[in-house]
């Protein structure tokens, strides 16, 4: 596995990852239309304050990962497309990741139901809060966990 700068010729492979309906289920996260997801990427995720990258199995991409500040907390958050889950690849992607992000606290907001996520921030370290936004107005909860001291 490799943590890779973000090309261009990644996004459309992202596109589709984030159009999964089990994967946005899990995320508790709505989908983008195709111009909305490439704006939102090049004018916000890709700025230079952010770390992102791309995650490559072999030459294939299998997901991103990246932190940002928001709500004056360090966030984290990571997309593995659906048919690569259950192989350890969020576990490692995070646990490297953690790695070329030196902030600490560093945040992670993850839905109550997605145990498969919660579990891989558990397993690179991050610890449960308090259910500061238990629930959003779309009735998804939510737990924040956090790694580090704050």
């Amino acid at each position: 596995m490799i943590l890779r700068n973000v090309a261009d010729e990644d996004l459309p492979i992202f596109f589709e990852h984030q159009r999964d309906p089990e994967a946005l289920r899990m995320a508790a996260f709505s989908s983008r239309e195709r111009d909305a997801f490439m704006t939102h990427w090049r004018t916000t995720v890709l700025r230079p304050e952010n770390v992102t990258r791309t995650i490559v199995m072999g030459r294939e991409v299998v997901g991103n990962i990246g932190s940002w500040e928001q709500d004056a907390m360090r966030l984290v958050g990571y997309w593995i497309g659906r048919e690569h889950w259950g192989k350890g690849i969020a576990t490692r992607a995070l646990s490297e990741f953690l790695m070329l992000e030196p902030a600490r606290p560093l945040h992670a907001w993850v839905a109550l139901h997605n145990l498969a996520s919660i579990r891989v921030l558990e397993k690179c370290g991050f610890n449960t809060m308090s259910n500061e936004n238990p629930h959003h107005l779309d009735g998804v909860a939510e737990v924040l966990m956090r790694l580090g001291s704050t």
